[in-house]
């Protein structure tokens, strides 16, 4: 079996899991706007902390959603720069 690891491979991990950060994000603030059954908070976290973290913040941003909670703010943002300096560290060291 070939490396599942490829850098095809993880590229187009990242690129899902953004598409699905962002979308996530839409799809919550639409159905806060409707009094429907929201995506918890948690989930939305997970899903930066797989990686979308990108497609969160961004999605945070453009449907202006989240944008008043601390932990939102300060928190989406946070786990992106630990993962990007831990990516860059095994890169690099």
């Amino acid at each position: 079996m070939e490396n599942f690891f490829t850098v095809k491979n993880i590229v187009v991990y990242l690129l899902i899991i953004n598409i699905v950060g962002f979308l996530a994000m839409g799809i919550d603030k639409r159905r806060a706007k409707m009094m429907e059954w929201r995506i918890p908070e948690k989930t939305l976290f997970l899903i930066t902390l797989f990686g979308g973290g990108i497609g969160t913040i961004t999605g945070m941003y453009t449907f202006r959603h989240k944008t008043k909670k601390k932990y939102f703010t300060i928190g989406l943002p946070a786990i992106l720069i630990i993962e990007i300096i831990s990516v860059l560290y095994f890169i690099i060291g």
